[in-house]
């Protein structure tokens, strides 16, 4: 296969070069690294939250919006899907970098987490990337600094001068659109915690809908998380049963019903403090090759038009 962070880079490239287009902005650092706006100082946009989206996934996935409904309310969704849900979604796109510099937060997803292959994801895998380039997508409210990209160069062992720094927003256009395309990879990531083998995974289809753009990262966080637990839906295709199978959605946490606004106030916004089981999607069919098809979970529409403040006319 070839390398995540080299495919990424080729779309990094494609976001440089119609940038206009895209509503967003590019900056190169003093060091030499380049920060992408996405969706920070930037307006960024649906496009741009696609096109995030597939860099996230280092070009694994086929990324695209549809219309469909919530509570009788049309609303754009997007879908995602990839023929390697294991490395295109544990591998590159889960957010499971953390970054703390000099004062600068955030959140690392991409494929320059698989060149550090440090994570419980990529052992499961057995897979780690080989690049002279690192893609690192960075969720903050501020654009990374020069003291960011050197770390990030440190960590992944490459120049600093080849870190690609894609940012953006959680209340942005681009970050309700990235964190919508979650679905498949919260589903990945649920079974293989509870011990399916993520390489048995054949094919994923997700889908969920795009969040209002929020006035504050807060209200934006509670709404992006209320899509995906009470609106995600996901299709995979795999390899062999699983008895757990129930356990992979949002049903089968305490927290289910519960808008994720008062589930981060009642643990005081501490996110370590948070069961794994709210982070999930809301229904997701499990097609057995050759063998049987489950569905479990179920959708909460009525949760989902009043943390979006939808109103019947």
């Amino acid at each position: 296969m070839e390398s995540l962070n080299r495919m990424a880079v080729e779309l990094v490239d494609e976001a440089v070069d119609f940038a206009d287009e895209l509503a967003i902005e590019i900056e190169e650092l003093d060091n030499g690294a380049m920060v992408c706006d996405f969706g920070v100082e930037a307006t960024g946009g649906i496009e741009a939250g696609l096109l995030l989206t597939e860099i996230q996934t280092g070009g694994l996935a086929t990324v695209q919006t549809t219309v469909g409904e919530v509570a009788d309310a049309p609303l754009t969704h997007v879908e995602v899907s990839s023929d390697h849900p294991g490395i295109a979604f544990l591998a590159a796109q889960k957010a499971g970098w953390e970054i703390s510099v000099d004062g600068f937060e955030g959140l690392g997803s991409g494929p320059a987490r698989a060149l550090v292959a440090e994570e419980e994801e990529h052992q499961r895998l057995g897979y780690r990337d080989a690049a002279d380039f690192a893609v690192l997508a960075i969720e903050s409210d501020r654009l990374p600094t020069e003291a960011v990209a050197e770390q990030v160069a440190e960590r992944a062992g490459v120049p600093t001068s080849s870190v690609f720094l894609p940012t953006f927003s959680t209340a942005s256009i681009t970050g309700s659109v990235a964190l919508a395309a979650r679905a498949g990879e919260l589903a990945a990531f649920r079974l293989s915690e509870l011990g399916y083998d993520p390489l048995d995974m054949l094919s994923a289809t997700a889908s969920a809908p795009v969040a209002p753009i929020a006035g504050d990262d807060e209200t934006a966080m509670a709404r992006t998380n209320d899509a995906l637990a009470y609106g995600g839906r996901v299709h995979l295709t795999v390899d062999s049963d699983f008895e757990r199978l129930s356990e992979a959605t949002s049903t089968a946490s305490d927290e289910f019903g519960t808008p994720f606004a008062d589930i981060f106030e009642s643990h005081e916004w501490d996110f370590q403090d948070l069961p794994v089981e709210v982070f999930a999607p809301a229904q997701v069919t499990f097609d057995v090759a050759g063998g049987g098809l489950d569905v479990v979970g179920e959708l909460n529409e009525e949760l989902l038009a009043e943390s979006f403040g939808i109103e019947s006319a």
